[in-house]
């Protein structure tokens, strides 16, 4: 899996997050890292379809690193003093409600990375479209809910005024709600992936599909990632079933398979990883309530 630094690649310009080099180290490394996946989330976003799956996995690689340095600054003498004065409580609740969705998204992308694993496995097997029609309907389900869940905490992030706050807190303030936003990006680029029945309806169904994707490829570029090839395969398979023995077309549905069984695994590992940090994070959030 590519390095989060391979982000450094990007040529998007950026709007830096511009800190004192009095505050805390871990805030400037924060910045950094968020600068980091802001090019990232840019990259990604103009794209024709949902990226790849090694782009999502430096996605993940990102936030992952951005969430050490959280770690690191919560437990920051003067962010827990700052935290534990009464009359901030409700900044931490807040972040605590907001770790509550991030981990329902990150459980509903280890269930759906699943369910797409054991159903590669069964079409390797036998490559039956009843199946894939039923698992890929549930699929659909549970990513439209997760998005929604996604959508409406990014519209109350920064909904409490940070007004009265001294610098640091309100540095740290700002900090957390763009990690909690540049999070939320990174799963709804995951979900995305698995979301190539968009894609049919943008290019107005399979024929133009099927003939865009050798022009495009001759170009360099792309208009499916792992998740749509694999659909498109199926779909040239079952067309040439009913004119020839398809063996040509077995194959090339075979080795996509494969390519998106190698894909899944590595965006497993990554939201496995995020995950535990999400965990950590409101483990965190939760002792500074109790203190």
């Amino acid at each position: 899996m590519a390095a989060p630094s391979a982000m450094h690649g990007s040529k998007c310009t950026v709007r830096s997050i511009s800190l004192p080099t009095r505050l805390h180290p871990h805030s400037l490394r924060i910045e950094a890292e968020l600068n980091k996946l802001k090019a990232w989330e840019v990259s990604c976003a103009s794209v024709l379809v949902s990226p790849g799956a090694e782009t999502i996995q430096i996605g993940l690689a990102g936030v992952m690193e951005l969430y050490n340095y959280v770690e690191e600054l919560i437990h920051s003498p003067l962010t827990r003093q700052a935290l534990l004065c009464h009359q901030h409580r409700k900044l931490v609740e807040e972040a605590l409600d907001g770790s509550v969705t991030l981990l329902d998204a990150c459980g509903t992308a280890k269930d759906i990375l699943l369910m797409t694993n054991e159903h590669v496995q069964d079409l390797q097997s036998a490559l039956r479209r009843r199946v894939e029609t039923q698992a890929l309907r549930k699929v659909k389900k549970d990513i439209s809910k997760c998005l929604g869940a996604l959508q409406r905490m990014e519209s109350r992030l920064g909904s409490s005024p940070v007004l009265h706050l001294d610098h640091h807190l309100a540095v740290v303030v700002r900090l957390l709600r763009e990690v909690s936003g540049i999070t939320i990006s990174t799963f709804r680029s995951l979900l995305l992936f698995f979301s190539m029945p968009a894609v049919r309806k943008m290019f107005g169904g399979w024929s133009l599909i099927t003939k865009l994707i050798p022009m495009a490829s001759g170009k360099g570029q792309k208009i499916v990632n792992e998740v749509g090839s694999v659909d498109v395969a199926i779909h040239t398979l079952q067309e040439q079933l009913h004119n020839s023995d398809a063996k040509v077309e077995l194959q090339v549905t075979q080795r996509r398979l494969e390519a998106l069984n190698f894909s899944i695994e590595g965006l497993e590992a990554g939201v496995n990883c995020m995950y535990r940090c999400l965990i950590q994070n409101r483990v965190s959030l939760l002792n500074v309530l109790t203190q």
